[in-house]
């Protein structure tokens, strides 16, 4: 399969993109009558695909590892802040009217980047599942509250509308998910605003008796920004619509602030929360700081937050398999996905409890996106956006086929940022031999840069934007 030589991607029925009509465009590059839009659409995909139930429990963890209050909120804020990372990584959508693990084939070449590809679409499924399984166990909670017994049965039916809320939504495409994202954004936002205010009068901002040291900091900074990071090769996939004369400041900076407002604003209500009780069971924990007559609301909160952050992620995975050689419509693909993610959750729900397990897996994994981000994102700044989009869907033909598929310099910089990221990470699979000599600190982050770095070392004076007629 890593033989595969990628041709240009099937093509589309000629189409607008209309919310609730199943996009007929995939990874094939959007033709410019068909781009719609503004930046401010990238703001609230973004602000709404954010407001999750993860950072109240990113917010938690900072706690737990102990940070004092008022230094978690410092870390969930530099988390935030990365967002600005994940609104620049949108422009490359823009210029060449594709997907991002298109566009990352110039960084590590057409075949180099299919396995990356393949890791991508295993996370994004693998966080999809995790999000089921909280949308349904907070759905069942709903249930009984409102009367339903508790048992098999309900779990079903908790499982059944969640996929189907889900599934729906990244099956329609494009347009409905920026239109689901923007409206639910609405509803969660008030009800999260209401669920911050309950928490933070009783937040306990006397400083711990002990310092977290060099471990409790560096851990707490891979937490929060693991979930922005995880983004990294999503941004394309919602700015390719865009039309070309669209404000690349703006993007960056919708795509920025939209992350920004409300990933810090839920993680802070996990750091208060975890300064006045248990949050192991982060929900449960969460729960019992709330009255009796919020708490059903933030059940729902939590089943919502789960399904608009599960929506992009599947979407995702959709036009992945295509930059993976599915010769299936973005509609199709999204099957494949879609049955895995209901398998997996099923068995999660009902045969074993794998989630921590799952969660311990993906989070390793950042050993490799990290470097890679890096590596990305140095590639789009040395072409300063500027791709010959023919060639990122050609294969032995194309710019981008270097040495048999494979570009050195991106291949040769991404290993040395995982090689170091993999020394250096501290997490429940792997502990790596230079942890113990920095004192327990987990430097995996500094994998992105370091590969950036040994890239633009390896790439630079060979590497160039492409001609404005390419």
């Amino acid at each position: 399969m890593l033989g595969h030589e990628p041709t240009r991607a099937e093509p589309a029925t000629t189409g607008r993109d209309e919310v609730f009509q199943v996009e007929k465009h995939g990874i094939d590059p959007i033709p410019d009558d068909e781009r719609h839009g503004s930046a401010k659409d990238v703001f609230w995909l973004w602000f709404g695909s954010n407001l999750t139930f993860t950072y109240v429990i990113n917010g938690a963890l900072a706690v737990a590892f102990g940070l004092s209050f008022w230094q978690a909120t410092a870390v969930v804020v530099l988390g935030g802040l990365s967002f600005a990372v994940i609104g620049a990584a949108g422009l490359a959508g823009v210029r060449t009217g594709t997907a991002t693990l298109v566009i990352s084939r110039a960084a590590f070449g057409v075949r180099g980047n299919w396995p990356a590809g393949l890791l991508n679409w295993v996370v994004s499924i693998g966080y999809t599942i995790v999000n089921t399984v909280v949308g349904t166990l907070a759905l069942e909670a709903f249930l009984a509250d409102l009367g339903w017994a508790a048992g098999p049965p309900a779990r079903a039916l908790a499982l059944t509308v969640t996929l189907a809320l889900t599934f729906a939504v990244a099956l329609w495409g494009h347009a409905t998910v920026q239109f689901a994202e923007r409206w639910t954004a609405y509803l969660l936002a008030a009800g999260f605003a209401v669920l911050l205010v309950l928490l933070l009068p009783g937040a306990d901002t006397a400083a711990p008796s002990a310092t977290p040291g060099a471990a409790g900091w560096s851990l707490a900074l891979v937490v929060m920004l693991a979930g922005p990071f995880s983004y990294l090769p999503m941004p394309a996939d919602y700015t390719r619509y865009l039309p070309r004369t669209t404000s690349l400041r703006a993007v960056t900076w919708s795509g920025a602030l939209g992350g920004f407002l409300s990933s810090v604003a839920l993680g802070v209500a996990g750091v208060a929360a975890a300064t006045q009780t248990d949050m192991t069971d982060a929900v449960a924990g969460t729960e019992s700081l709330l009255p009796g007559w919020f708490q059903p609301l933030f059940l729902a909160l939590v089943l919502g937050g789960s399904v608009t952050n599960s929506i992009i992620t599947l979407y995702s995975s959709s036009l992945n398999l295509q930059v993976l050689g599915i010769p299936w419509s973005r509609a199709r693909a999204l099957l494949i996905s879609a049955g895995v993610t209901a398998a997996g959750s099923l068995g999660a729900l009902f045969l074993t409890d794998f989630t921590t397990s799952l969660l311990s897996f993906l989070s390793l994994l950042i050993i490799v996106f990290a470097p890679w981000g890096g590596v990305f994102l140095a590639d789009m700044v040395l072409r300063r956006c500027a791709y010959d989009p023919a060639a990122l869907h050609t294969g032995a033909s194309g710019a981008y086929w270097y040495r048999a598929g494979w570009h050195p310099a991106g291949g040769a910089a991404l290993l040395t940022g995982m090689l170091f990221a993999a020394l250096t990470c501290d997490s429940a699979l792997w502990t790596g031999p230079l942890v113990a000599p920095l004192g327990g600190a987990d430097l995996t982050l500094l994998g992105a840069p370091i590969a950036a770095l040994a890239y633009v070392l390896l790439a630079r004076g060979t590497v160039a934007p492409a001609p404005r007629d390419a």
